[in-house]
């Protein structure tokens, strides 16, 4: 930037500010004696003025000008190198056409607001600023978020260093000029509204110290953390890269290429003629004859839920069944003459209660299932990845027949008892005894109490399990807060143990049945209640044999901490499947379960646990606290004889430890959901170890035949929030990516606090990722060998790329974490297994 002055004969000189460039030289702007600003239309007529010759006066000027501009150019061209024009390049290839649809500084979630619904928003943030937009509400108005205030600021000053504006506040004509600014479509339009917020000099050059502060923003609106403490460090980095000639700036053309190249890892190649075909194929298609759409819906419904479809149906069919069963038996009794249907009910609901009150015990029979589905082939035929779902239903089952039968009793059968004439009474004197005068009569009797205390304590137990009470979903008052939780659902629900106990009373001191054979609650109960006792007693003696030590115990970012724990002896399991622990030092008594992250190959056990409640808090706290010898226990320095006494049950099946039933398989883990995916990963990755000193052992001639069978091929999505959460399993992702010659396993992180790819707001993170990843093998947002995605996956993609991939293959599609996604998921394997010839079987994690 040069300055220089003008005589112009009567009013002093006037100023001019010249931006010299390698090639060109432009007026930045002119002021005149007295310091005022003119704009560009105005500069001639400042030269010229008080000249009777106005022609002359420009024309010398005009030389003048260009004279001083040669001179310092020349000058320059002495002081530093010039520096080499870059090629042209090719926009053309794949690679570019996907690069130049970036650099989007209003994204499609945040809303690429057309100008008539801005100008509202633009009216209703200035009503009370007299017309003029404050910088502080910038972003808010064209459509950002609040994470991204700071980066709207450094849009904000750059669009008006443009303008000359320098005020913090815009009116509406300025803001449309903005606005055309950054919502046009041309790639070089905004590659330049790019550049100049890095370039906050507007020299046209960015220099090392520049590239740091907007590399400082983009991480600050991406919350990554990481990347804003090593800022200098890749600032360095990409003025080695994009200025070999160690000048101390970069121009346009630099920052255009490495955007370019940070491009090349995100385009999947594909055939195109196959993937427009699978797209029509995915098409709905519905047909106009309502009859056939819902046949054909139908259809498909019970080829993916036919396993579930029976046992329902049977369940049903035998309730139904008890019910209509004891309806018909109490209406042809004399009792039904004095207490009508209401006795019917009564018994019809009090008879399909004992076959649920027995059913209910067997879904969480963990150990029988497990034993059931690994030693039989009943798992073709019966949803044992269901249980914990048909345990619930049975509980709402249960729940509708305490109603019927409690409301048929209170409300129907004992008022007319009380007031039923002496001769009506009569035949009932041999159930009842003397007639009841109030309620009273039968509330004091063995049958009334029980029944009143199982009605109370169902009632808190089936509340507590609520989902908004049991995982604090609702914004209770701190008094009620204290009463729910997980602890509450846990300790509740084992009241348990009294409501069968009273069970058992209730139904032997029976008003209306005398005949001990009759009396057939205990029946119902005798078998579910012996398998029950003794999955408990295995539990105590497993557990209690032998205490695993703690090995290490880590706190991760994401309030994660790892136990890594002894691995008993004839401890045996399967990638996928999950354990139990208790530790006494939380609670004598809670079981709480986890997946085992560690591989059954690895010589100890471990698990990963997310604080998300009030006993994993406190799992927590009694790792961290200060020990006896001064550590902490969360050291992770090997084992520590002052940590908490931990106790573990299991292994128990899990849906994820099928994987090895497909030779293709899709991983989904959301957040700590990756756990058990982890350990599949891990398990795929001794495999590969295996095969290679297989190879080894063959040619030494010492080779011992092993049954290695697993996926052929395997991918893995991990979906988080937080960037510190790749910390988890760092160890394995990098072992994982070393190990993976043949191309086993494609592993995908997907980092949801970054901005989509194609976001002005996460470009400058894409082009830094890119560049480390080349220079050093590692990723800058997860620090591992596998590269992360911004944003949330593309799910159908997802699916049809493995489609075209696997074509006429099955693949087993094993997910765990939020329900959110469940449903999307499990739509997208229907839809594909239907329309196209690769089959995807959803199976999800169910704790």
């Amino acid at each position: 930037m040069q300055k220089m002055s003008t005589d112009d004969g009567r009013n002093g000189l006037p100023e001019i500010t010249l931006n010299v460039r390698d090639d060109s030289v432009a007026v930045q702007s002119v002021k005149t004696a007295g310091g005022a600003d003119v704009d560009d239309s105005e500069q001639l007529n400042v030269l010229a003025k008080g000249s009777e010759k106005r022609s002359s006066v420009v024309k010398n000027a005009s030389s003048r000008i260009r004279q001083v501009s040669s001179d310092l150019k020349r000058l320059t061209t002495f002081s530093k190198p010039k520096r080499q024009p870059l090629s042209r390049l090719d926009r053309s290839k794949p690679v570019a056409t996907y690069a130049l649809k970036g650099l989007k500084f209003i994204s499609k979630t945040d809303g690429a607001t057309p100008w008539a619904d801005l100008e509202k928003r633009f009216d209703r943030l200035t009503a009370a600023t007299n017309g003029l937009l404050p910088r502080s509400l910038f972003g808010e108005c064209i459509g950002m978020n609040k994470e991204s205030k700071e980066f709207a600021g450094e849009l904000f000053n750059s669009l008006a260093l443009r303008r000359n504006i320098t005020g913090d506040s815009i009116n509406k004509a300025q803001l449309k000029e903005f606005w055309d600014q950054i919502s046009d479509q041309s790639f070089d339009s905004r590659l330049q509204t790019f550049f100049d917020m890095v370039d906050r000099d507007g020299d046209g050059r960015v220099t090392e110290d520049e590239v740091r502060k907007i590399i400082s923003l983009s991480a600050s609106a991406n919350n990554l953390a990481n990347i804003k403490k090593q800022a200098d460090e890749y600032a360095a980095m990409i003025m080695e890269e994009l200025d070999p000639e160690n000048l101390g700036y970069i121009m346009i053309e630099n920052l255009e290429m490495l955007l370019l190249q940070a491009q090349t890892h995100n385009v999947i190649g594909e055939n195109r003629n196959l993937s427009e075909i699978l797209n029509q194929k995915l098409k709905t298609t519905r047909s106009g004859n309502p009859i056939r759409r819902w046949y054909g819906d139908f259809r498909f419904f019970l080829l993916d839920n036919w396993q579930r479809c029976w046992v329902i149906v049977l369940w049903t069919a035998v309730m139904v069944a008890l019910f209509t069963w004891k309806y018909i038996q109490y209406k042809n009794r004399a009792v039904y003459k004095v207490l009508g249907v209401c006795v019917c009910i009564a018994k019809g609901s009090a008879e399909t209660l004992k076959l649920n009150m027995a059913l209910i015990l067997l879904p969480v029979c963990r150990n029988t299932i497990t034993w059931l589905r690994n030693k039989t082939r009943l798992g073709v035929a019966v949803p044992f990845d269901d249980n914990l779902n048909f345990h619930k239903v049975i509980g709402v089952a249960i729940s509708i027949g305490v109603g019927l039968h409690a409301i048929s009793h209170l409300t129907c059968d004992f008022p007319r008892l009380i007031h039923a004439t002496e001769e009506e009474y009569k035949p009932m004197e041999q159930f009842f005894g003397d007639q009841a005068k109030n309620y009273w009569h039968f509330v004091k009797e063995v049958e009334g109490y029980t029944g009143i205390i199982m009605l109370v304590l169902m009632m808190i137990a089936f509340t507590l399990a609520t989902p908004w009470l049991r995982r604090n979903r609702l914004k209770l008052p701190l008094v009620l807060k204290k009463v729910t939780g997980f602890n509450a659902f846990w300790y509740t629900h084992h009241l348990f143990v009294i409501v069968y106990t009273l069970l058992i009373v209730h139904g032997i001191k029976l008003y209306l049945t005398k005949e001990w054979y009759k009396k057939t609650t205990w029946m119902y109960l005798a078998v579910p209640i012996s398998i029950y006792a003794c999955e408990r007693l295995i539990r105590a003696f497993r557990s209690s044999g032998e205490t695993v030590k703690i090995l290490k115990a880590v706190n991760y970012p994401g309030n994660v901490l790892a136990l890594h724990m002894s691995k008993p002896q004839g401890f045996t399991y399967k990638s996928g499947q999950y354990m139990f622990v208790k530790c006494a030092a939380v609670s004598p008594f809670e079981w709480h379960p986890f997946s085992i992250t560690s591989a059954p190959g690895d010589d100890y056990l471990s698990v990963h646990i997310r604080s998300l409640g009030d006993w994993t808090g406190q799992l927590k706290t009694v790792f961290s606290e200060p020990l006896a010898n001064g550590k902490s226990g969360l050291d992770g320095q090997g084992e520590n004889p002052n940590y908490p006494k931990v106790l573990i049950d299991g292994p128990y099946g899990a849906p994820s430890q099928d994987y090895k039933k497909y030779d293709v398989v899709l991983l989904v883990g959301l957040g700590i959901g990756a756990t058990p995916m982890i350990s599949i990963v891990k398990d795929i990755v001794n495999n590969m170890k295996a095969k290679e000193e297989d190879v080894s052992a063959l040619e030494n001639g010492t080779l011992v035949q092993k049954n290695k069978s697993g996926p052929t091929s395997a991918y893995f999505y991990w979906v988080t929030r937080e960037q510190g959460s790749f910390d988890w399993f760092k160890g394995i992702m990098n072992e994982a990516a070393e190990m993976d010659k043949n191309g086993i396993i494609e592993m995908h992180n997907y980092c949801t606090s970054v901005y989509e790819e194609g976001d002005a707001r996460s470009a400058l993170i894409t082009m830094l990722q890119s560049l480390y990843h080349a220079k050093k093998g590692v990723d800058v947002v997860s620090d591992t060998r596998v590269k992360t995605h911004f944003a949330k996956p593309d799910w159908p993609e997802v699916y049809k790329h493995i489609a075209l991939k696997h074509t006429g293959s099955r693949i087993g599609v094993f997910y765990c974490g939020a329900p959110a996604p469940t449903q999307k998921l499990k739509q997208l394997a229907h839809d594909f297994s239907h329309k196209t010839s690769t089959k995807f079987d959803f199976h999800k994690e169910n704790f």
